[in-house]
């Protein structure tokens, strides 16, 4: 069985499934081996070969190289002896192939020099730059910075940068929080294993001087040539001294900034860099004091990419092969070939010329595994396909002729040969025993195909296809059978018909009633998909003969040539008809913007299609950088009529960026819009708006602030825009007038030691540009800065309510004495034998005059004053007044609570809380009563300790919670649940 499945399985040589990859060994690793992988499918089964540096390598039994099935396995790995280059190698009967070089290298990184680093000591203020100095290392490392310990890390803060190409530290600035003790710390990633090293420390001390400013000098620097591949992440660095510390701004000099751009100020990173990011490259760090920029190149290389590859091929002994493999890269690739593993030259009928590989005359020798290789200093690229040249006599088991070929009577009729043959085979027809030639009915062509045309009831008969080459020879023989020809017997006709209505094209046809007949139709002669038609194509008739086609809700893209075909197996008839959708009109074309005013342009177009329907008018609409929507505009005429291409844009805002756009419309409606124009932008001219929202107030003493709501870009119509402020006290007659720059600006303060408090004002306000000035504002009146209140309250009145509360009040300030808007009033309260400065505060909003106090303690002597306020702050106190809380309510509550009923009637009784020395009399007690948890309670109030209660006849229970009342306030409840049926 395992002999019989051998053979019956298609024998193929090597074709890798998994190959070997670039690794990196850390040194000093605990893992003991290294395993390259290699594993190829293969009928017969592949085996297994491995070179190091081109050479074949010796796999003995006591080696330190093991082959596991494909893999090579390398034990205790030393950098001295295994650190190279290696290739598998996979054969078998078949042929053989080499995988890519995959690179074994070993990572390692040393510990920092020993000794002591020079101590740093600079102006505070300058600049300063640590040097790292990193140990040997592979492969590359990552830097931070330790200040006096670890792991007190530096961050990046834009005024310190470590350069992670070099690892130098740089502060463009120092500041006294620099001072201390620098160490750098240098980080190795190695697949599995992360090592840290760190220098020793170098101080930095600083010496005291006014720092001065100075401008930017850039001190990290990008190379002059900065190499990169395709798809990598560049990284540009630039970082500068300077005081204040400087901004770096990055641009690319040659083309537009990218938007695979990421981060700002000292880095520049490409993600994913392709050849449109080559170019020069300028980073600026500017500060107050000047400016300093650098500039370099990237230069973007690839590495080998297959463009065109070979693939498995079957030739014939005999032909010619051409096989081609093309590769992308920077540098270009260079492509060679090998043949089973070897290197391929030109030789006899082998013809090797780059990228191209050319046989002559294919010998069964020349069967094996091929590769063609391409390969640049980034790297290189492997492609393998198998080469079978076959040698077999004609075979029509695979491709007979056809049993029985029905014909159609006065039709055509093509019947291929096509035996498997290697070389390809000669090829006769004979019909019975008649050998056919060429004529003006019969056709063999070149492949050995048989066509016969104008076909009649005399064709009917058996072909037989003979077929012959070196190796041996075969036929095959079918029969024809003539059958009646397919008509249309009722044509589509050709209509016209709006957008949305429906039509149905008819198509009846007549055909041999031994045949199956389908209908297919084709719009413009690509065939109609009914399932991907959303609807809009359906069949009419499930009735054989009948191949109608119904459109419902019919668009502008369904008219053109509609085909009806008609088909059975031998034959087919075809009819068509023209359908036309009318619709409204489509896209204009070409919009130019010309004669740019400040308030209008002039617009010219080309005419779209109108779709069946002459154009009425035309409609223009446009959008601004604020807005993404269209609007439609103003147009001078008013009215486009349909054969106009040009008009003008009026009511426009002046110095606005603008995109137009001009639709089309018929009577069956408005077509879809241009494509939009090239953006302008108008004129500009004087502001034609005065700002709103101008009013102001407040401030410091000696205060005019004046402010408005910035104006919106809408209404600014030019640049260098700004706003012109004139006021002057009411009454008097010369205005004052202040220009404020920039359109952001939404406040203006006049500073004079003349400004009264709370001196009011007329204000208005209008804006400028360079193109002029526009309209004023309404006057507004707006008052200078208020001061404090001059003026105190006096007939302070403080009454002690309860405990812990008072009730205070007052007489008011007098509004002439006022020196601002009155919000209110202040009460100060402090204990006695405490300082005014501790007092709590309490604010009135309004004109009221009196408060009441909470929190205060019991039985405390508090002094009391009160202040105006306004905006600017309170006024002087009123002379202050005492009051004395009363002593706390009892703290004991009611006891010995009973009751009795007496008819309708409850009486409660319990015992008298007497107050003790420290606490305020009892003037009597407060019940509340309440006759279940859902009721609303209801209060009484007692002056002795007992109180009588009406109930209704049904009672069974009640709430009720009695407490003292006094000049101290209320005591603490007691609370009892009455039953009728128990007393206490």
């Amino acid at each position: 069985v395992w002999c019989q499945a051998q053979g019956g399985m298609r024998s193929y040589g090597p074709v890798f499934e998994e190959q070997p990859s670039h690794t990196l060994f850390p040194e000093g690793s605990a893992e003991e081996k290294v395993t390259l992988a290699c594993r190829a499918r293969a009928n017969p089964p592949a085996t297994y070969r491995w070179k190091m540096n081109g050479t074949e390598l010796k796999l003995e039994p006591d080696s330190r190289y093991r082959l596991v099935a494909g893999d090579l396995v390398i034990s205790n790995p030393v950098k001295a002896k295994d650190s190279g280059s290696y290739q598998c190698v996979a054969s078998n009967s078949r042929g053989t192939v080499v995988s890519r070089e995959a690179s074994l290298r070993f990572g390692f990184l040393q510990e920092f020099s020993a000794e002591e680093r020079d101590p740093v000591k600079i102006t505070e203020g300058w600049g300063v730059m640590f040097t790292c100095s990193p140990p040997p290392h592979y492969p590359g490392l990552s830097y931070r910075w330790l200040l006096n310990e670890f792991p007190n890390f530096i961050p990046a803060d834009g005024r310190r940068f470590i350069s992670q190409t070099t690892g130098n530290l740089y502060i463009a600035k120092t500041e006294a929080s620099d001072l201390g003790n620098y160490s750098c710390f240098a980080t190795s990633h190695m697949d599995f294993i992360t090592k840290s090293v760190f220098s020793k420390f170098s101080r930095l001390s600083l010496a005291a001087e006014d720092a001065r400013q100075f401008p930017p000098s850039i001190k990290a620097r990008f190379p002059a040539d900065t190499y990169a591949l395709t798809g990598q992440v560049v990284t540009l660095e630039c970082f500068a001294f300077g005081n204040p510390v400087p901004r770096i701004k990055w641009r690319k000099l040659d083309g537009p900034q990218s938007s695979k751009w990421i981060g700002s100020e000292p880095l520049l990173q490409i993600q994913h860099a392709g050849f449109e990011d080559e170019g020069t490259y300028e980073c600026e760090a500017e500060n107050a004091k000047g400016r300093d920029t650098h500039q370099g190149r990237i230069i973007i290389h690839a590495q080998p990419d297959w463009l065109d590859v070979i693939s498995d091929t079957e030739a014939d002994i005999g032909s010619d092969l051409r096989w081609s493999c093309v590769a992308s890269g920077k540098p270009r690739p260079t492509v060679r070939w090998l043949r089973d593993g070897q290197p391929l030259t030109s030789q006899n009928r082998i013809e090797v010329s780059g990228g191209e590989l050319r046989f002559s005359k294919l010998v069964l020798e020349d069967s094996g595994m091929y590769q063609c290789v391409a390969e640049n200093k980034h790297g290189t690229v492997y492609a393998s396909a198998e080469l079978t040249v076959q040698a077999l006599a004609p075979d029509f088991r695979l491709n007979p002729v056809k049993r029985l070929i029905p014909a159609a009577r006065s039709g055509k009729v093509i019947i291929p040969c096509q035996p498997r043959a290697a070389p390809k085979a000669t090829v006769l027809w004979t019909k019975g025993t008649e050998l056919l030639v060429n004529s003006s009915r019969v056709t063999i062509t070149a492949d050995g195909t048989l066509i016969l045309q104008n076909i009649s009831k005399s064709d009917e008969g058996k072909y037989t296809c003979f077929a012959e080459n070196f190796m041996g020879k075969a036929n095959s023989t079918g029969i024809l059978s003539v059958r009646d020809a397919t008509k249309i017997t009722l044509a589509p006709s050709s209509a016209d018909i709006n957008v949305g209505e429906n039509l149905t094209l008819q198509c009846h046809a007549s055909h041999d009633p031994t045949m199956d007949l389908t209908f297919t139709w084709a719009l413009d002669d690509f065939p109609i998909d009914f399932d991907k038609s959303e609807g809009h194509y359906r069949r009419a008739s499930a009735k054989e003969a009948i191949g109608d086609l119904s459109i419902s809700n019919a668009q502008l893209r369904h008219s053109g040539r509609y085909t009806c075909t008609a088909q059975t197996v031998v034959d087919s008839a075809s009819e068509s008809a023209t359908l036309t959708v009318r619709g409204p009109p489509g896209p204009p074309g070409g919009v130019v913007v010309r004669d740019i005013g400040d308030t209008s342009v002039q617009l010219s177009w080309s005419r779209g299609f109108d779709n069946h329907s002459p154009i009425a008018r035309y409609l223009i609409e446009a959008r601004t950088l604020l807005s993404s929507q269209w609007k439609q505009m103003r147009t001078n005429p008013v009215n486009i009529e349909g054969n106009a291409e040009t008009a003008q844009v009026v009511n426009l805002i002046p110095w606005m960026d603008y995109e137009f756009r001009v639709l089309a419309s018929n009577i069956l409606g408005i077509g879809e819009p241009s494509l939009p124009s090239s953006k302008i932008r108008t004129k500009e001219a004087a502001p034609t708006v005065a700002p709103s929202g101008l009013g102001g107030g407040g401030g410091a003493p000696n205060e005019l602030i004046i402010t408005w709501t910035p104006t919106l870009r809408d209404y600014q119509n030019g640049d260098g825009f700004g706003y012109i402020v004139s006021f002057r006290r009411k009454g008097s007659q010369a205005w004052l007038r202040a220009r404020v720059p920039h359109a952001e600006s939404l406040h203006f303060v006049y500073r004079n030691e003349s400004i009264a408090p709370y001196t009011p004002f007329e204000v208005k306000i209008k804006a400028y540009n360079r193109k002029g000035e526009g309209p004023e504002s309404l006057t507004a009146i707006v008052y200078s800065a208020e001061e404090e209140p001059k003026a105190a309250p006096y007939r302070v009145i403080a009454k002690s309510v309860l405990s812990s509360e008072m009730d205070v009040s007052w007489e008011p300030v007098e509004q002439g004495e006022m020196t601002g808007v009155l919000l209110g009033y202040e009460i100060r309260y402090w204990k006695d034998g405490d300082k005014e400065e501790a007092a709590d505060r309490v604010r009135t909003a309004g004109l009221v005059t009196s408060a009441h106090v909470t929190g205060l303690n019991p039985n405390t002597d508090y002094h009391v004053s009160v202040r105006a306020y306004n905006r600017a702050g309170t006024g002087p106190p009123s002379p202050a007044t005492n009051v004395t809380t009363t002593r706390p309510p009892p703290k004991r509550p009611p006891g010995n609570i009973s009751w009795t009923f007496s008819g309708s009637t409850v009486s409660i009784k319990w015992d008298p809380v007497v107050a003790k020395a420290d606490e305020s009399a009892v003037t009597g007690y407060k019940m509340l009563y309440r006759q279940d948890s859902h009721s609303a309670p209801t209060l009484y109030l007692a002056s002795k300790s007992q109180i009588d209660i009406p109930v209704p006849e049904d009672f069974t229970h009640a709430f009720v919670q009695i407490r003292v009342t006094g000049p101290g306030g209320d005591g603490t409840p007691a609370e009892v649940h009455i039953l009728r049926n128990s007393g206490t």
